[in-house]
């Protein structure tokens, strides 16, 4: 059994007309962009000018290296978080959400950020919906 979901092209008469099938689009482009995106700029440094602040010293106290360096590892965990999203979105999703919940761990531990803690929460919900619309997706 194959556990990539089908493809579905947007012109689809399903994506067209069925709103789940255009929510399922939709969030699995998020949800495959946005990893990406931001574990590209781990390296790239445009989204924010320190992504080493956003770093729990208990965190970092266990990654090798430097909070440079642990930063990068978490940008190349982001990115291939991004493409098995786009490749199998039933487990992408679901490694997205562990994710998630570990940032969410991490800025809690940070302090001063429970603002981007709740947003990271609502992506959480969303990923967990992902996994479920893909799931639907799959069985169809």
């Amino acid at each position: 059994m194959s556990t990539a979901a089908a493809p579905m092209p947007a012109s689809s008469p399903a994506v067209r007309s069925d709103p789940a099938a255009q929510a399922y689009l939709l969030m699995r482009i998020v949800f495959c962009l946005a990893p990406i995106v931001f574990g590209l700029d781990k390296f790239a440094g445009v989204l924010t000018d320190d992504w080493t602040r956003y770093l729990a010293p208990e965190f970092n106290d266990i990654i090798p290296g430097s909070a440079a360096t642990a930063m990068h590892l978490v940008g190349v965990v982001e990115i291939v978080a991004g493409l098995v999203v786009l490749l199998t979105p039933r487990w992408g999703s679901l490694l997205v959400a562990g994710w998630l919940a570990g940032i969410i761990l991490n800025l809690l531990l940070v302090g001063g950020y429970g603002d981007i803690a709740m947003r990271d929460f609502g992506l959480l919900a969303g990923a967990l919906a992902l996994n479920r619309l893909a799931t639907a997706a799959h069985a169809r």
